[in-house]
Order: C-alpha cells, then sequence, then structure tokens
C-alpha cells in the first residue's frame, strides 16, 4: 500500500501534534498512512512552540532559584543568563524530542512525505507535482502568530514568538502585546531573566479566558514580581526609535522598550491549501466540522488548531487519535470541549478544567456551589514558598464542573482534576482518595473534603 498511485487509507496534511498523532494512531491500526508535512515533523509544539518555551520558562525558573536561594539557607550567586547556552539546552532537547518522534514515524512504517502539500482533489494531495490518493483525508495544517492590522513584523524590532525564542541576546526591555497565555508565559520568563517588561492587553483582564479569580491572583503576582501590565487598553500604534521601539495605547500613553513582542494569538494557517477550491467549508479561516471532526466533503476530516476551539497541542493529539479510530470504525466517544486540561506556564502557574465559576452560574444558575482551598494550609505549597489556591466549582447537589488551581507547580495537579471533571465525580467521592503527605495533589484532596462537609486543614 505504499505506492503512492494505489492509494492510501489516510493521506495527512501536516505533521504537527494533530497530523503525527493521527498517523501514528491508524499505523497502529494497521491502516496505510502518508503523512504530508512541508516542515519538520513536531509542527510548532515542538520546534516553535510548547518545548522551546517551557524550556525558556525553566531556565527563568533556575535563574530566580539562583537570585533567592539565600531565603532557603542557601548560599548561591546569580551572576547573569548566557543566552548562547540557554539556546543551547533548548535546542537540545527538541533535538531529543524530534529524534524520537522521527523514529516512531518510521518504526511504524509511515510513509512520510516532505514538501509543501495542496488539496487537489476530495480524495487527494498533491506535493511537488506528485498526488497522493487517499480514501480518507486528514486536514491538519496548524496555525501561525497573528498580528494586528497595521502592525508591521520586522523581525528585529517588532517579533513574534518565533522570533522571541531565537534571541542571541536578553534584551533590556520588552512590551508585549497580548496577555493571554503566550504573552504571559514570555512576560514571566523575561522577567526572570532580568528583563523590563510591559504587557498591554486590550480585554480586562490578564489570561481573560481563564477564571476571573485566577487572573486576579496571576495579577497580584505578576506585580508582586515586578512586571507591569496594562489591562482594558488597546493597542494604538508603534513606531521605532534609535533605541527600539515606542508603543501607544488608548488613552494617549506610551511606553519605550528595546522589543514589541506581538502575542495576539495564532491563525489557522489554511491559506493557499486548495480548501476552499475543493468547496471544504470555512469559516474566518477555520475549517468547520461537525463533532466528529468530519469537514462538509465525504471522508474528508479535520484536526488541530485549524478546527475552531482551543488551539492546544494535546487538544491535537487527542483528536488525532479520535479520527483514526473513526475511519477504522472503532466509533470512539465524541470529545469533551470543556474536558480538555488548560494551562498557562507563568510563575505562578494557572491551570484549570471545566467551567469557570461565571459560566456555572450561566449554566446551572445561582444555587452552584464554589469552595477555594488557600495553598497557605498546604505543607508542600509551605515548603515551596508559594501561594495561591484550588478552586472548585459544584453544580447544584451534583458533580464537580470546574477546577481553577494558581499556584508553583499546579500544573502537575491537572491529571487529578481532569479526571474529577471528566469522571463526573462528586466532592464525597474524591474526599474518600488518599493524597500523600507531603504533597500540592493533597490541596485537592482538602478542598472537596471541605466541599464534601467535612473539612480538615480548612479554618471556619
Amino acid at each position: 500500500m505504499s505506492d503512492p498511485n494505489s492509494g492510501f487509507d489516510l493521506v495527512i496534511l501536516g505533521g504537527g501534534s494533530g497530523g503525527y498523532a493521527t498517523a501514528l494512531r491508524a499505523a497502529e491500526l494497521n491502516l496505510s498512512v502518508a503523512l504530508i508535512e512541508k516542515d519538520k515533523v513536531g509542527g510548532t509544539c515542538l520546534h516553535r512552540g510548547c518545548i522551546p518555551t517551557k524550556a525558556l520558562l525553566h531556565a527563568g525558573e533556575v535563574a530566580d532559584s539562583a537570585r533567592e536561594a539565600e531565603q532557603f539557607g542557601v548560599q548561591a550567586k546569580f551572576e547573569g543568563i548566557d543566552m548562547k547556552a540557554v539556546n543551547s539546552y533548548k535546542d537540545g532537547v527538541i533535538s531529543r524530542l524530534y529524534k524520537g518522534l522521527q523514529g516512531l514515524i518510521k518504526s511504524r512504517k509511515i510513509t512520510y512525505v516532505e514538501g509543501e502539500g495542496r488539496l487537489v482533489a476530495p480524495n487527494a494531495v498533491e506535493v511537488n507535482g506528485q498526488r497522493y490518493v487517499g480514501r480518507n483525508i486528514v486536514l491538519a495544517t496548524g496555525s501561525y502568530s497573528k498580528s494586528l492590522p497595521g502592525l508591521e513584523i520586522d523581525g528585529e524590532r517588532v517579533i513574534t514568538s518565533e522570533h522571541a525564542l531565537t534571541l542571541d541576546r536578553v534584551p533590556s526591555s520588552a512590551v508585549i502585546l497580548g496577555g493571554g497565555v503566550i504573552g504571559c508565559e514570555f512576560a514571566s520568563a523575561w522577567k526572570s531573566f532580568g528583563v523590563d517588561v510591559t504587557i498591554v492587553e486590550a480585554l480586562p483582564r490578564l489570561v481573560a479566558a481563564e477564571d476571573e479569580q485566577s487572573s486576579k491572583a496571576l495579577e497580584r503576582a505578576f506585580r508582586k514580581r515586578g512586571i507591569a501590565f496594562k489591562v482594558g487598553k488597546p493597542f494604538e500604534k508603534v513606531e521605532r526609535t534609535d533605541t527600539g521601539v515606542r508603543v501607544a495605547i488608548s488613552g494617549g500613553e506610551t511606553f519605550e522598550a528595546e522589543l514589541l513582542l506581538v502575542a495576539v494569538g495564532r491563525g489557522p494557517s489554511t491559506a493557499n491549501c486548495g480548501y476552499e477550491e475543493q468547496g471544504v467549508r470555512m469559516e474566518r479561516g477555520f475549517v468547520l466540522t461537525d463533532e466528529r471532526l468530519r469537514t462538509n466533503l465525504t471522508n474528508v476530516y479535520a484536526v488541530g488548531d485549524i478546527v475552531p476551539g482551543l488551539q492546544l497541542a494535546h487538544r491535537g493529539f487527542q483528536q488525532g487519535i479520535f479520527v483514526a479510530e473513526e475511519i477504522a470504525g472503532l466509533n470512539p466517544p465524541v470529545i469533551d470541549e470543556n474536558g480538555i486540561p488548560r494551562v498557562t506556564y507563568t510563575e505562578p502557574e494557572v491551570a484549570s478544567m471545566g467551567l469557570s465559576e461565571a459560566k456555572a452560574r450561566e449554566t446551572y444558575g445561582d444555587k452552584v456551589e464554589v469552595f477555594t482551598y488557600d495553598l497557605g494550609g498546604n505543607g508542600k505549597s509551605q515548603i515551596l514558598k508559594t501561594q495561591g489556591f484550588v478552586k472548585l466549582v459544584r453544580a447544584p447537589e451534583g458533580p464537580v464542573v470546574g477546577l481553577h488551581m494558581v499556584g508553583s507547580r499546579v500544573s502537575e495537579l491537572i491529571g487529578e482534576a481532569q479526571l474529577i471533571y471528566n469522571w463526573e465525580a462528586f466532592p464525597a467521592e474524591v474526599a474518600q482518595l488518599i493524597h500523600a503527605h507531603p504533597t500540592q495533589s493533597e490541596a485537592l484532596g482538602e478542598a472537596h473534603l471541605a466541599l464534601a462537609g467535612k473539612p480538615l486543614h480548612v479554618h471556619g
């Protein structure tokens, strides 16, 4: 089945998180697969997104640990950031993961095609003049860093996250346009590196997609860390200066900095892919699908960032697995978009599952129950010297429908939080589980104990 002229069970256009997950699972199910990628398998997440940014954030965490070592009785000295060495560390992580992924693709006997693909028929993709025919087509072309009308990215003074990840120096100052996940993560990492950072956000709060209490906690922490931000203030214009940029925002205020990082979200990479020409139903550049990720064309599916919804690598993985199983006839359960974990890897971290308090009240009315457990009562959090909370949102006399966490390392609690949400657990059921002491996971246990009416380490 590896002859492109005889056709494949699946032809996948795009080798990022969604595309390669589809390929790996389909090959596992003994389907013949062609995976087409114009750049490198792994896509944005591995090469220009999740992995490199988290490596920078960890380097920043190490820098902060050195600066603050004295408060733990450790004598250490912070002498600065060597960006060449930081980039070498980051690139080493990417390289090892990339080699591992290439090995997986090869071992599963997937036909890997390098080149820019284009949908030329409802059952065919063309690459470099060669046509690959598939009984099923999966569109997985990913996303790109968006800008704003009239805002020109030059890659030097006005940059996107892709440029920021390859900087060979630590800038003295930066304005970050956008206070969502990407903007806040860069603000956090750069502040740890010693950059003077200001975030400009048009919406009324940072990480506005999160529960309001989480936003407020992150804003407090950022103030304490010396990260400046302006919310509810749309960007107006940027001018080049002798030393960098001057950024003007609504109300006439201006900020001068060495760099402007544009972090206003990501758009779907669907232009010039042949989708419209073949009649794929689109909206604002996104590919529209039903709940089973089918487009309006027979046997054509779409996964990942081009499908409206959360643009997260792990959503892409899950959608890829789903589509492969759907094509194989396994009838997998529909993915609950609210059941996808969300994490912002700032210091402190913000993690959540399910509905915000506001959304829960909108859905279930005012009888929604809410409990917030302060990490001040958690032994491991005291040891780590972190502040924050675990907040539970419960449907009236029902299961927990929202979990919201702020604090160092709370991203590691999201695994249990997603089980609680996705298995529709009641507080009393989680309260029966034993959480090891001292761990931060105890905070989840304590919050559920309190919501079940039997609080332990909670002040009345």
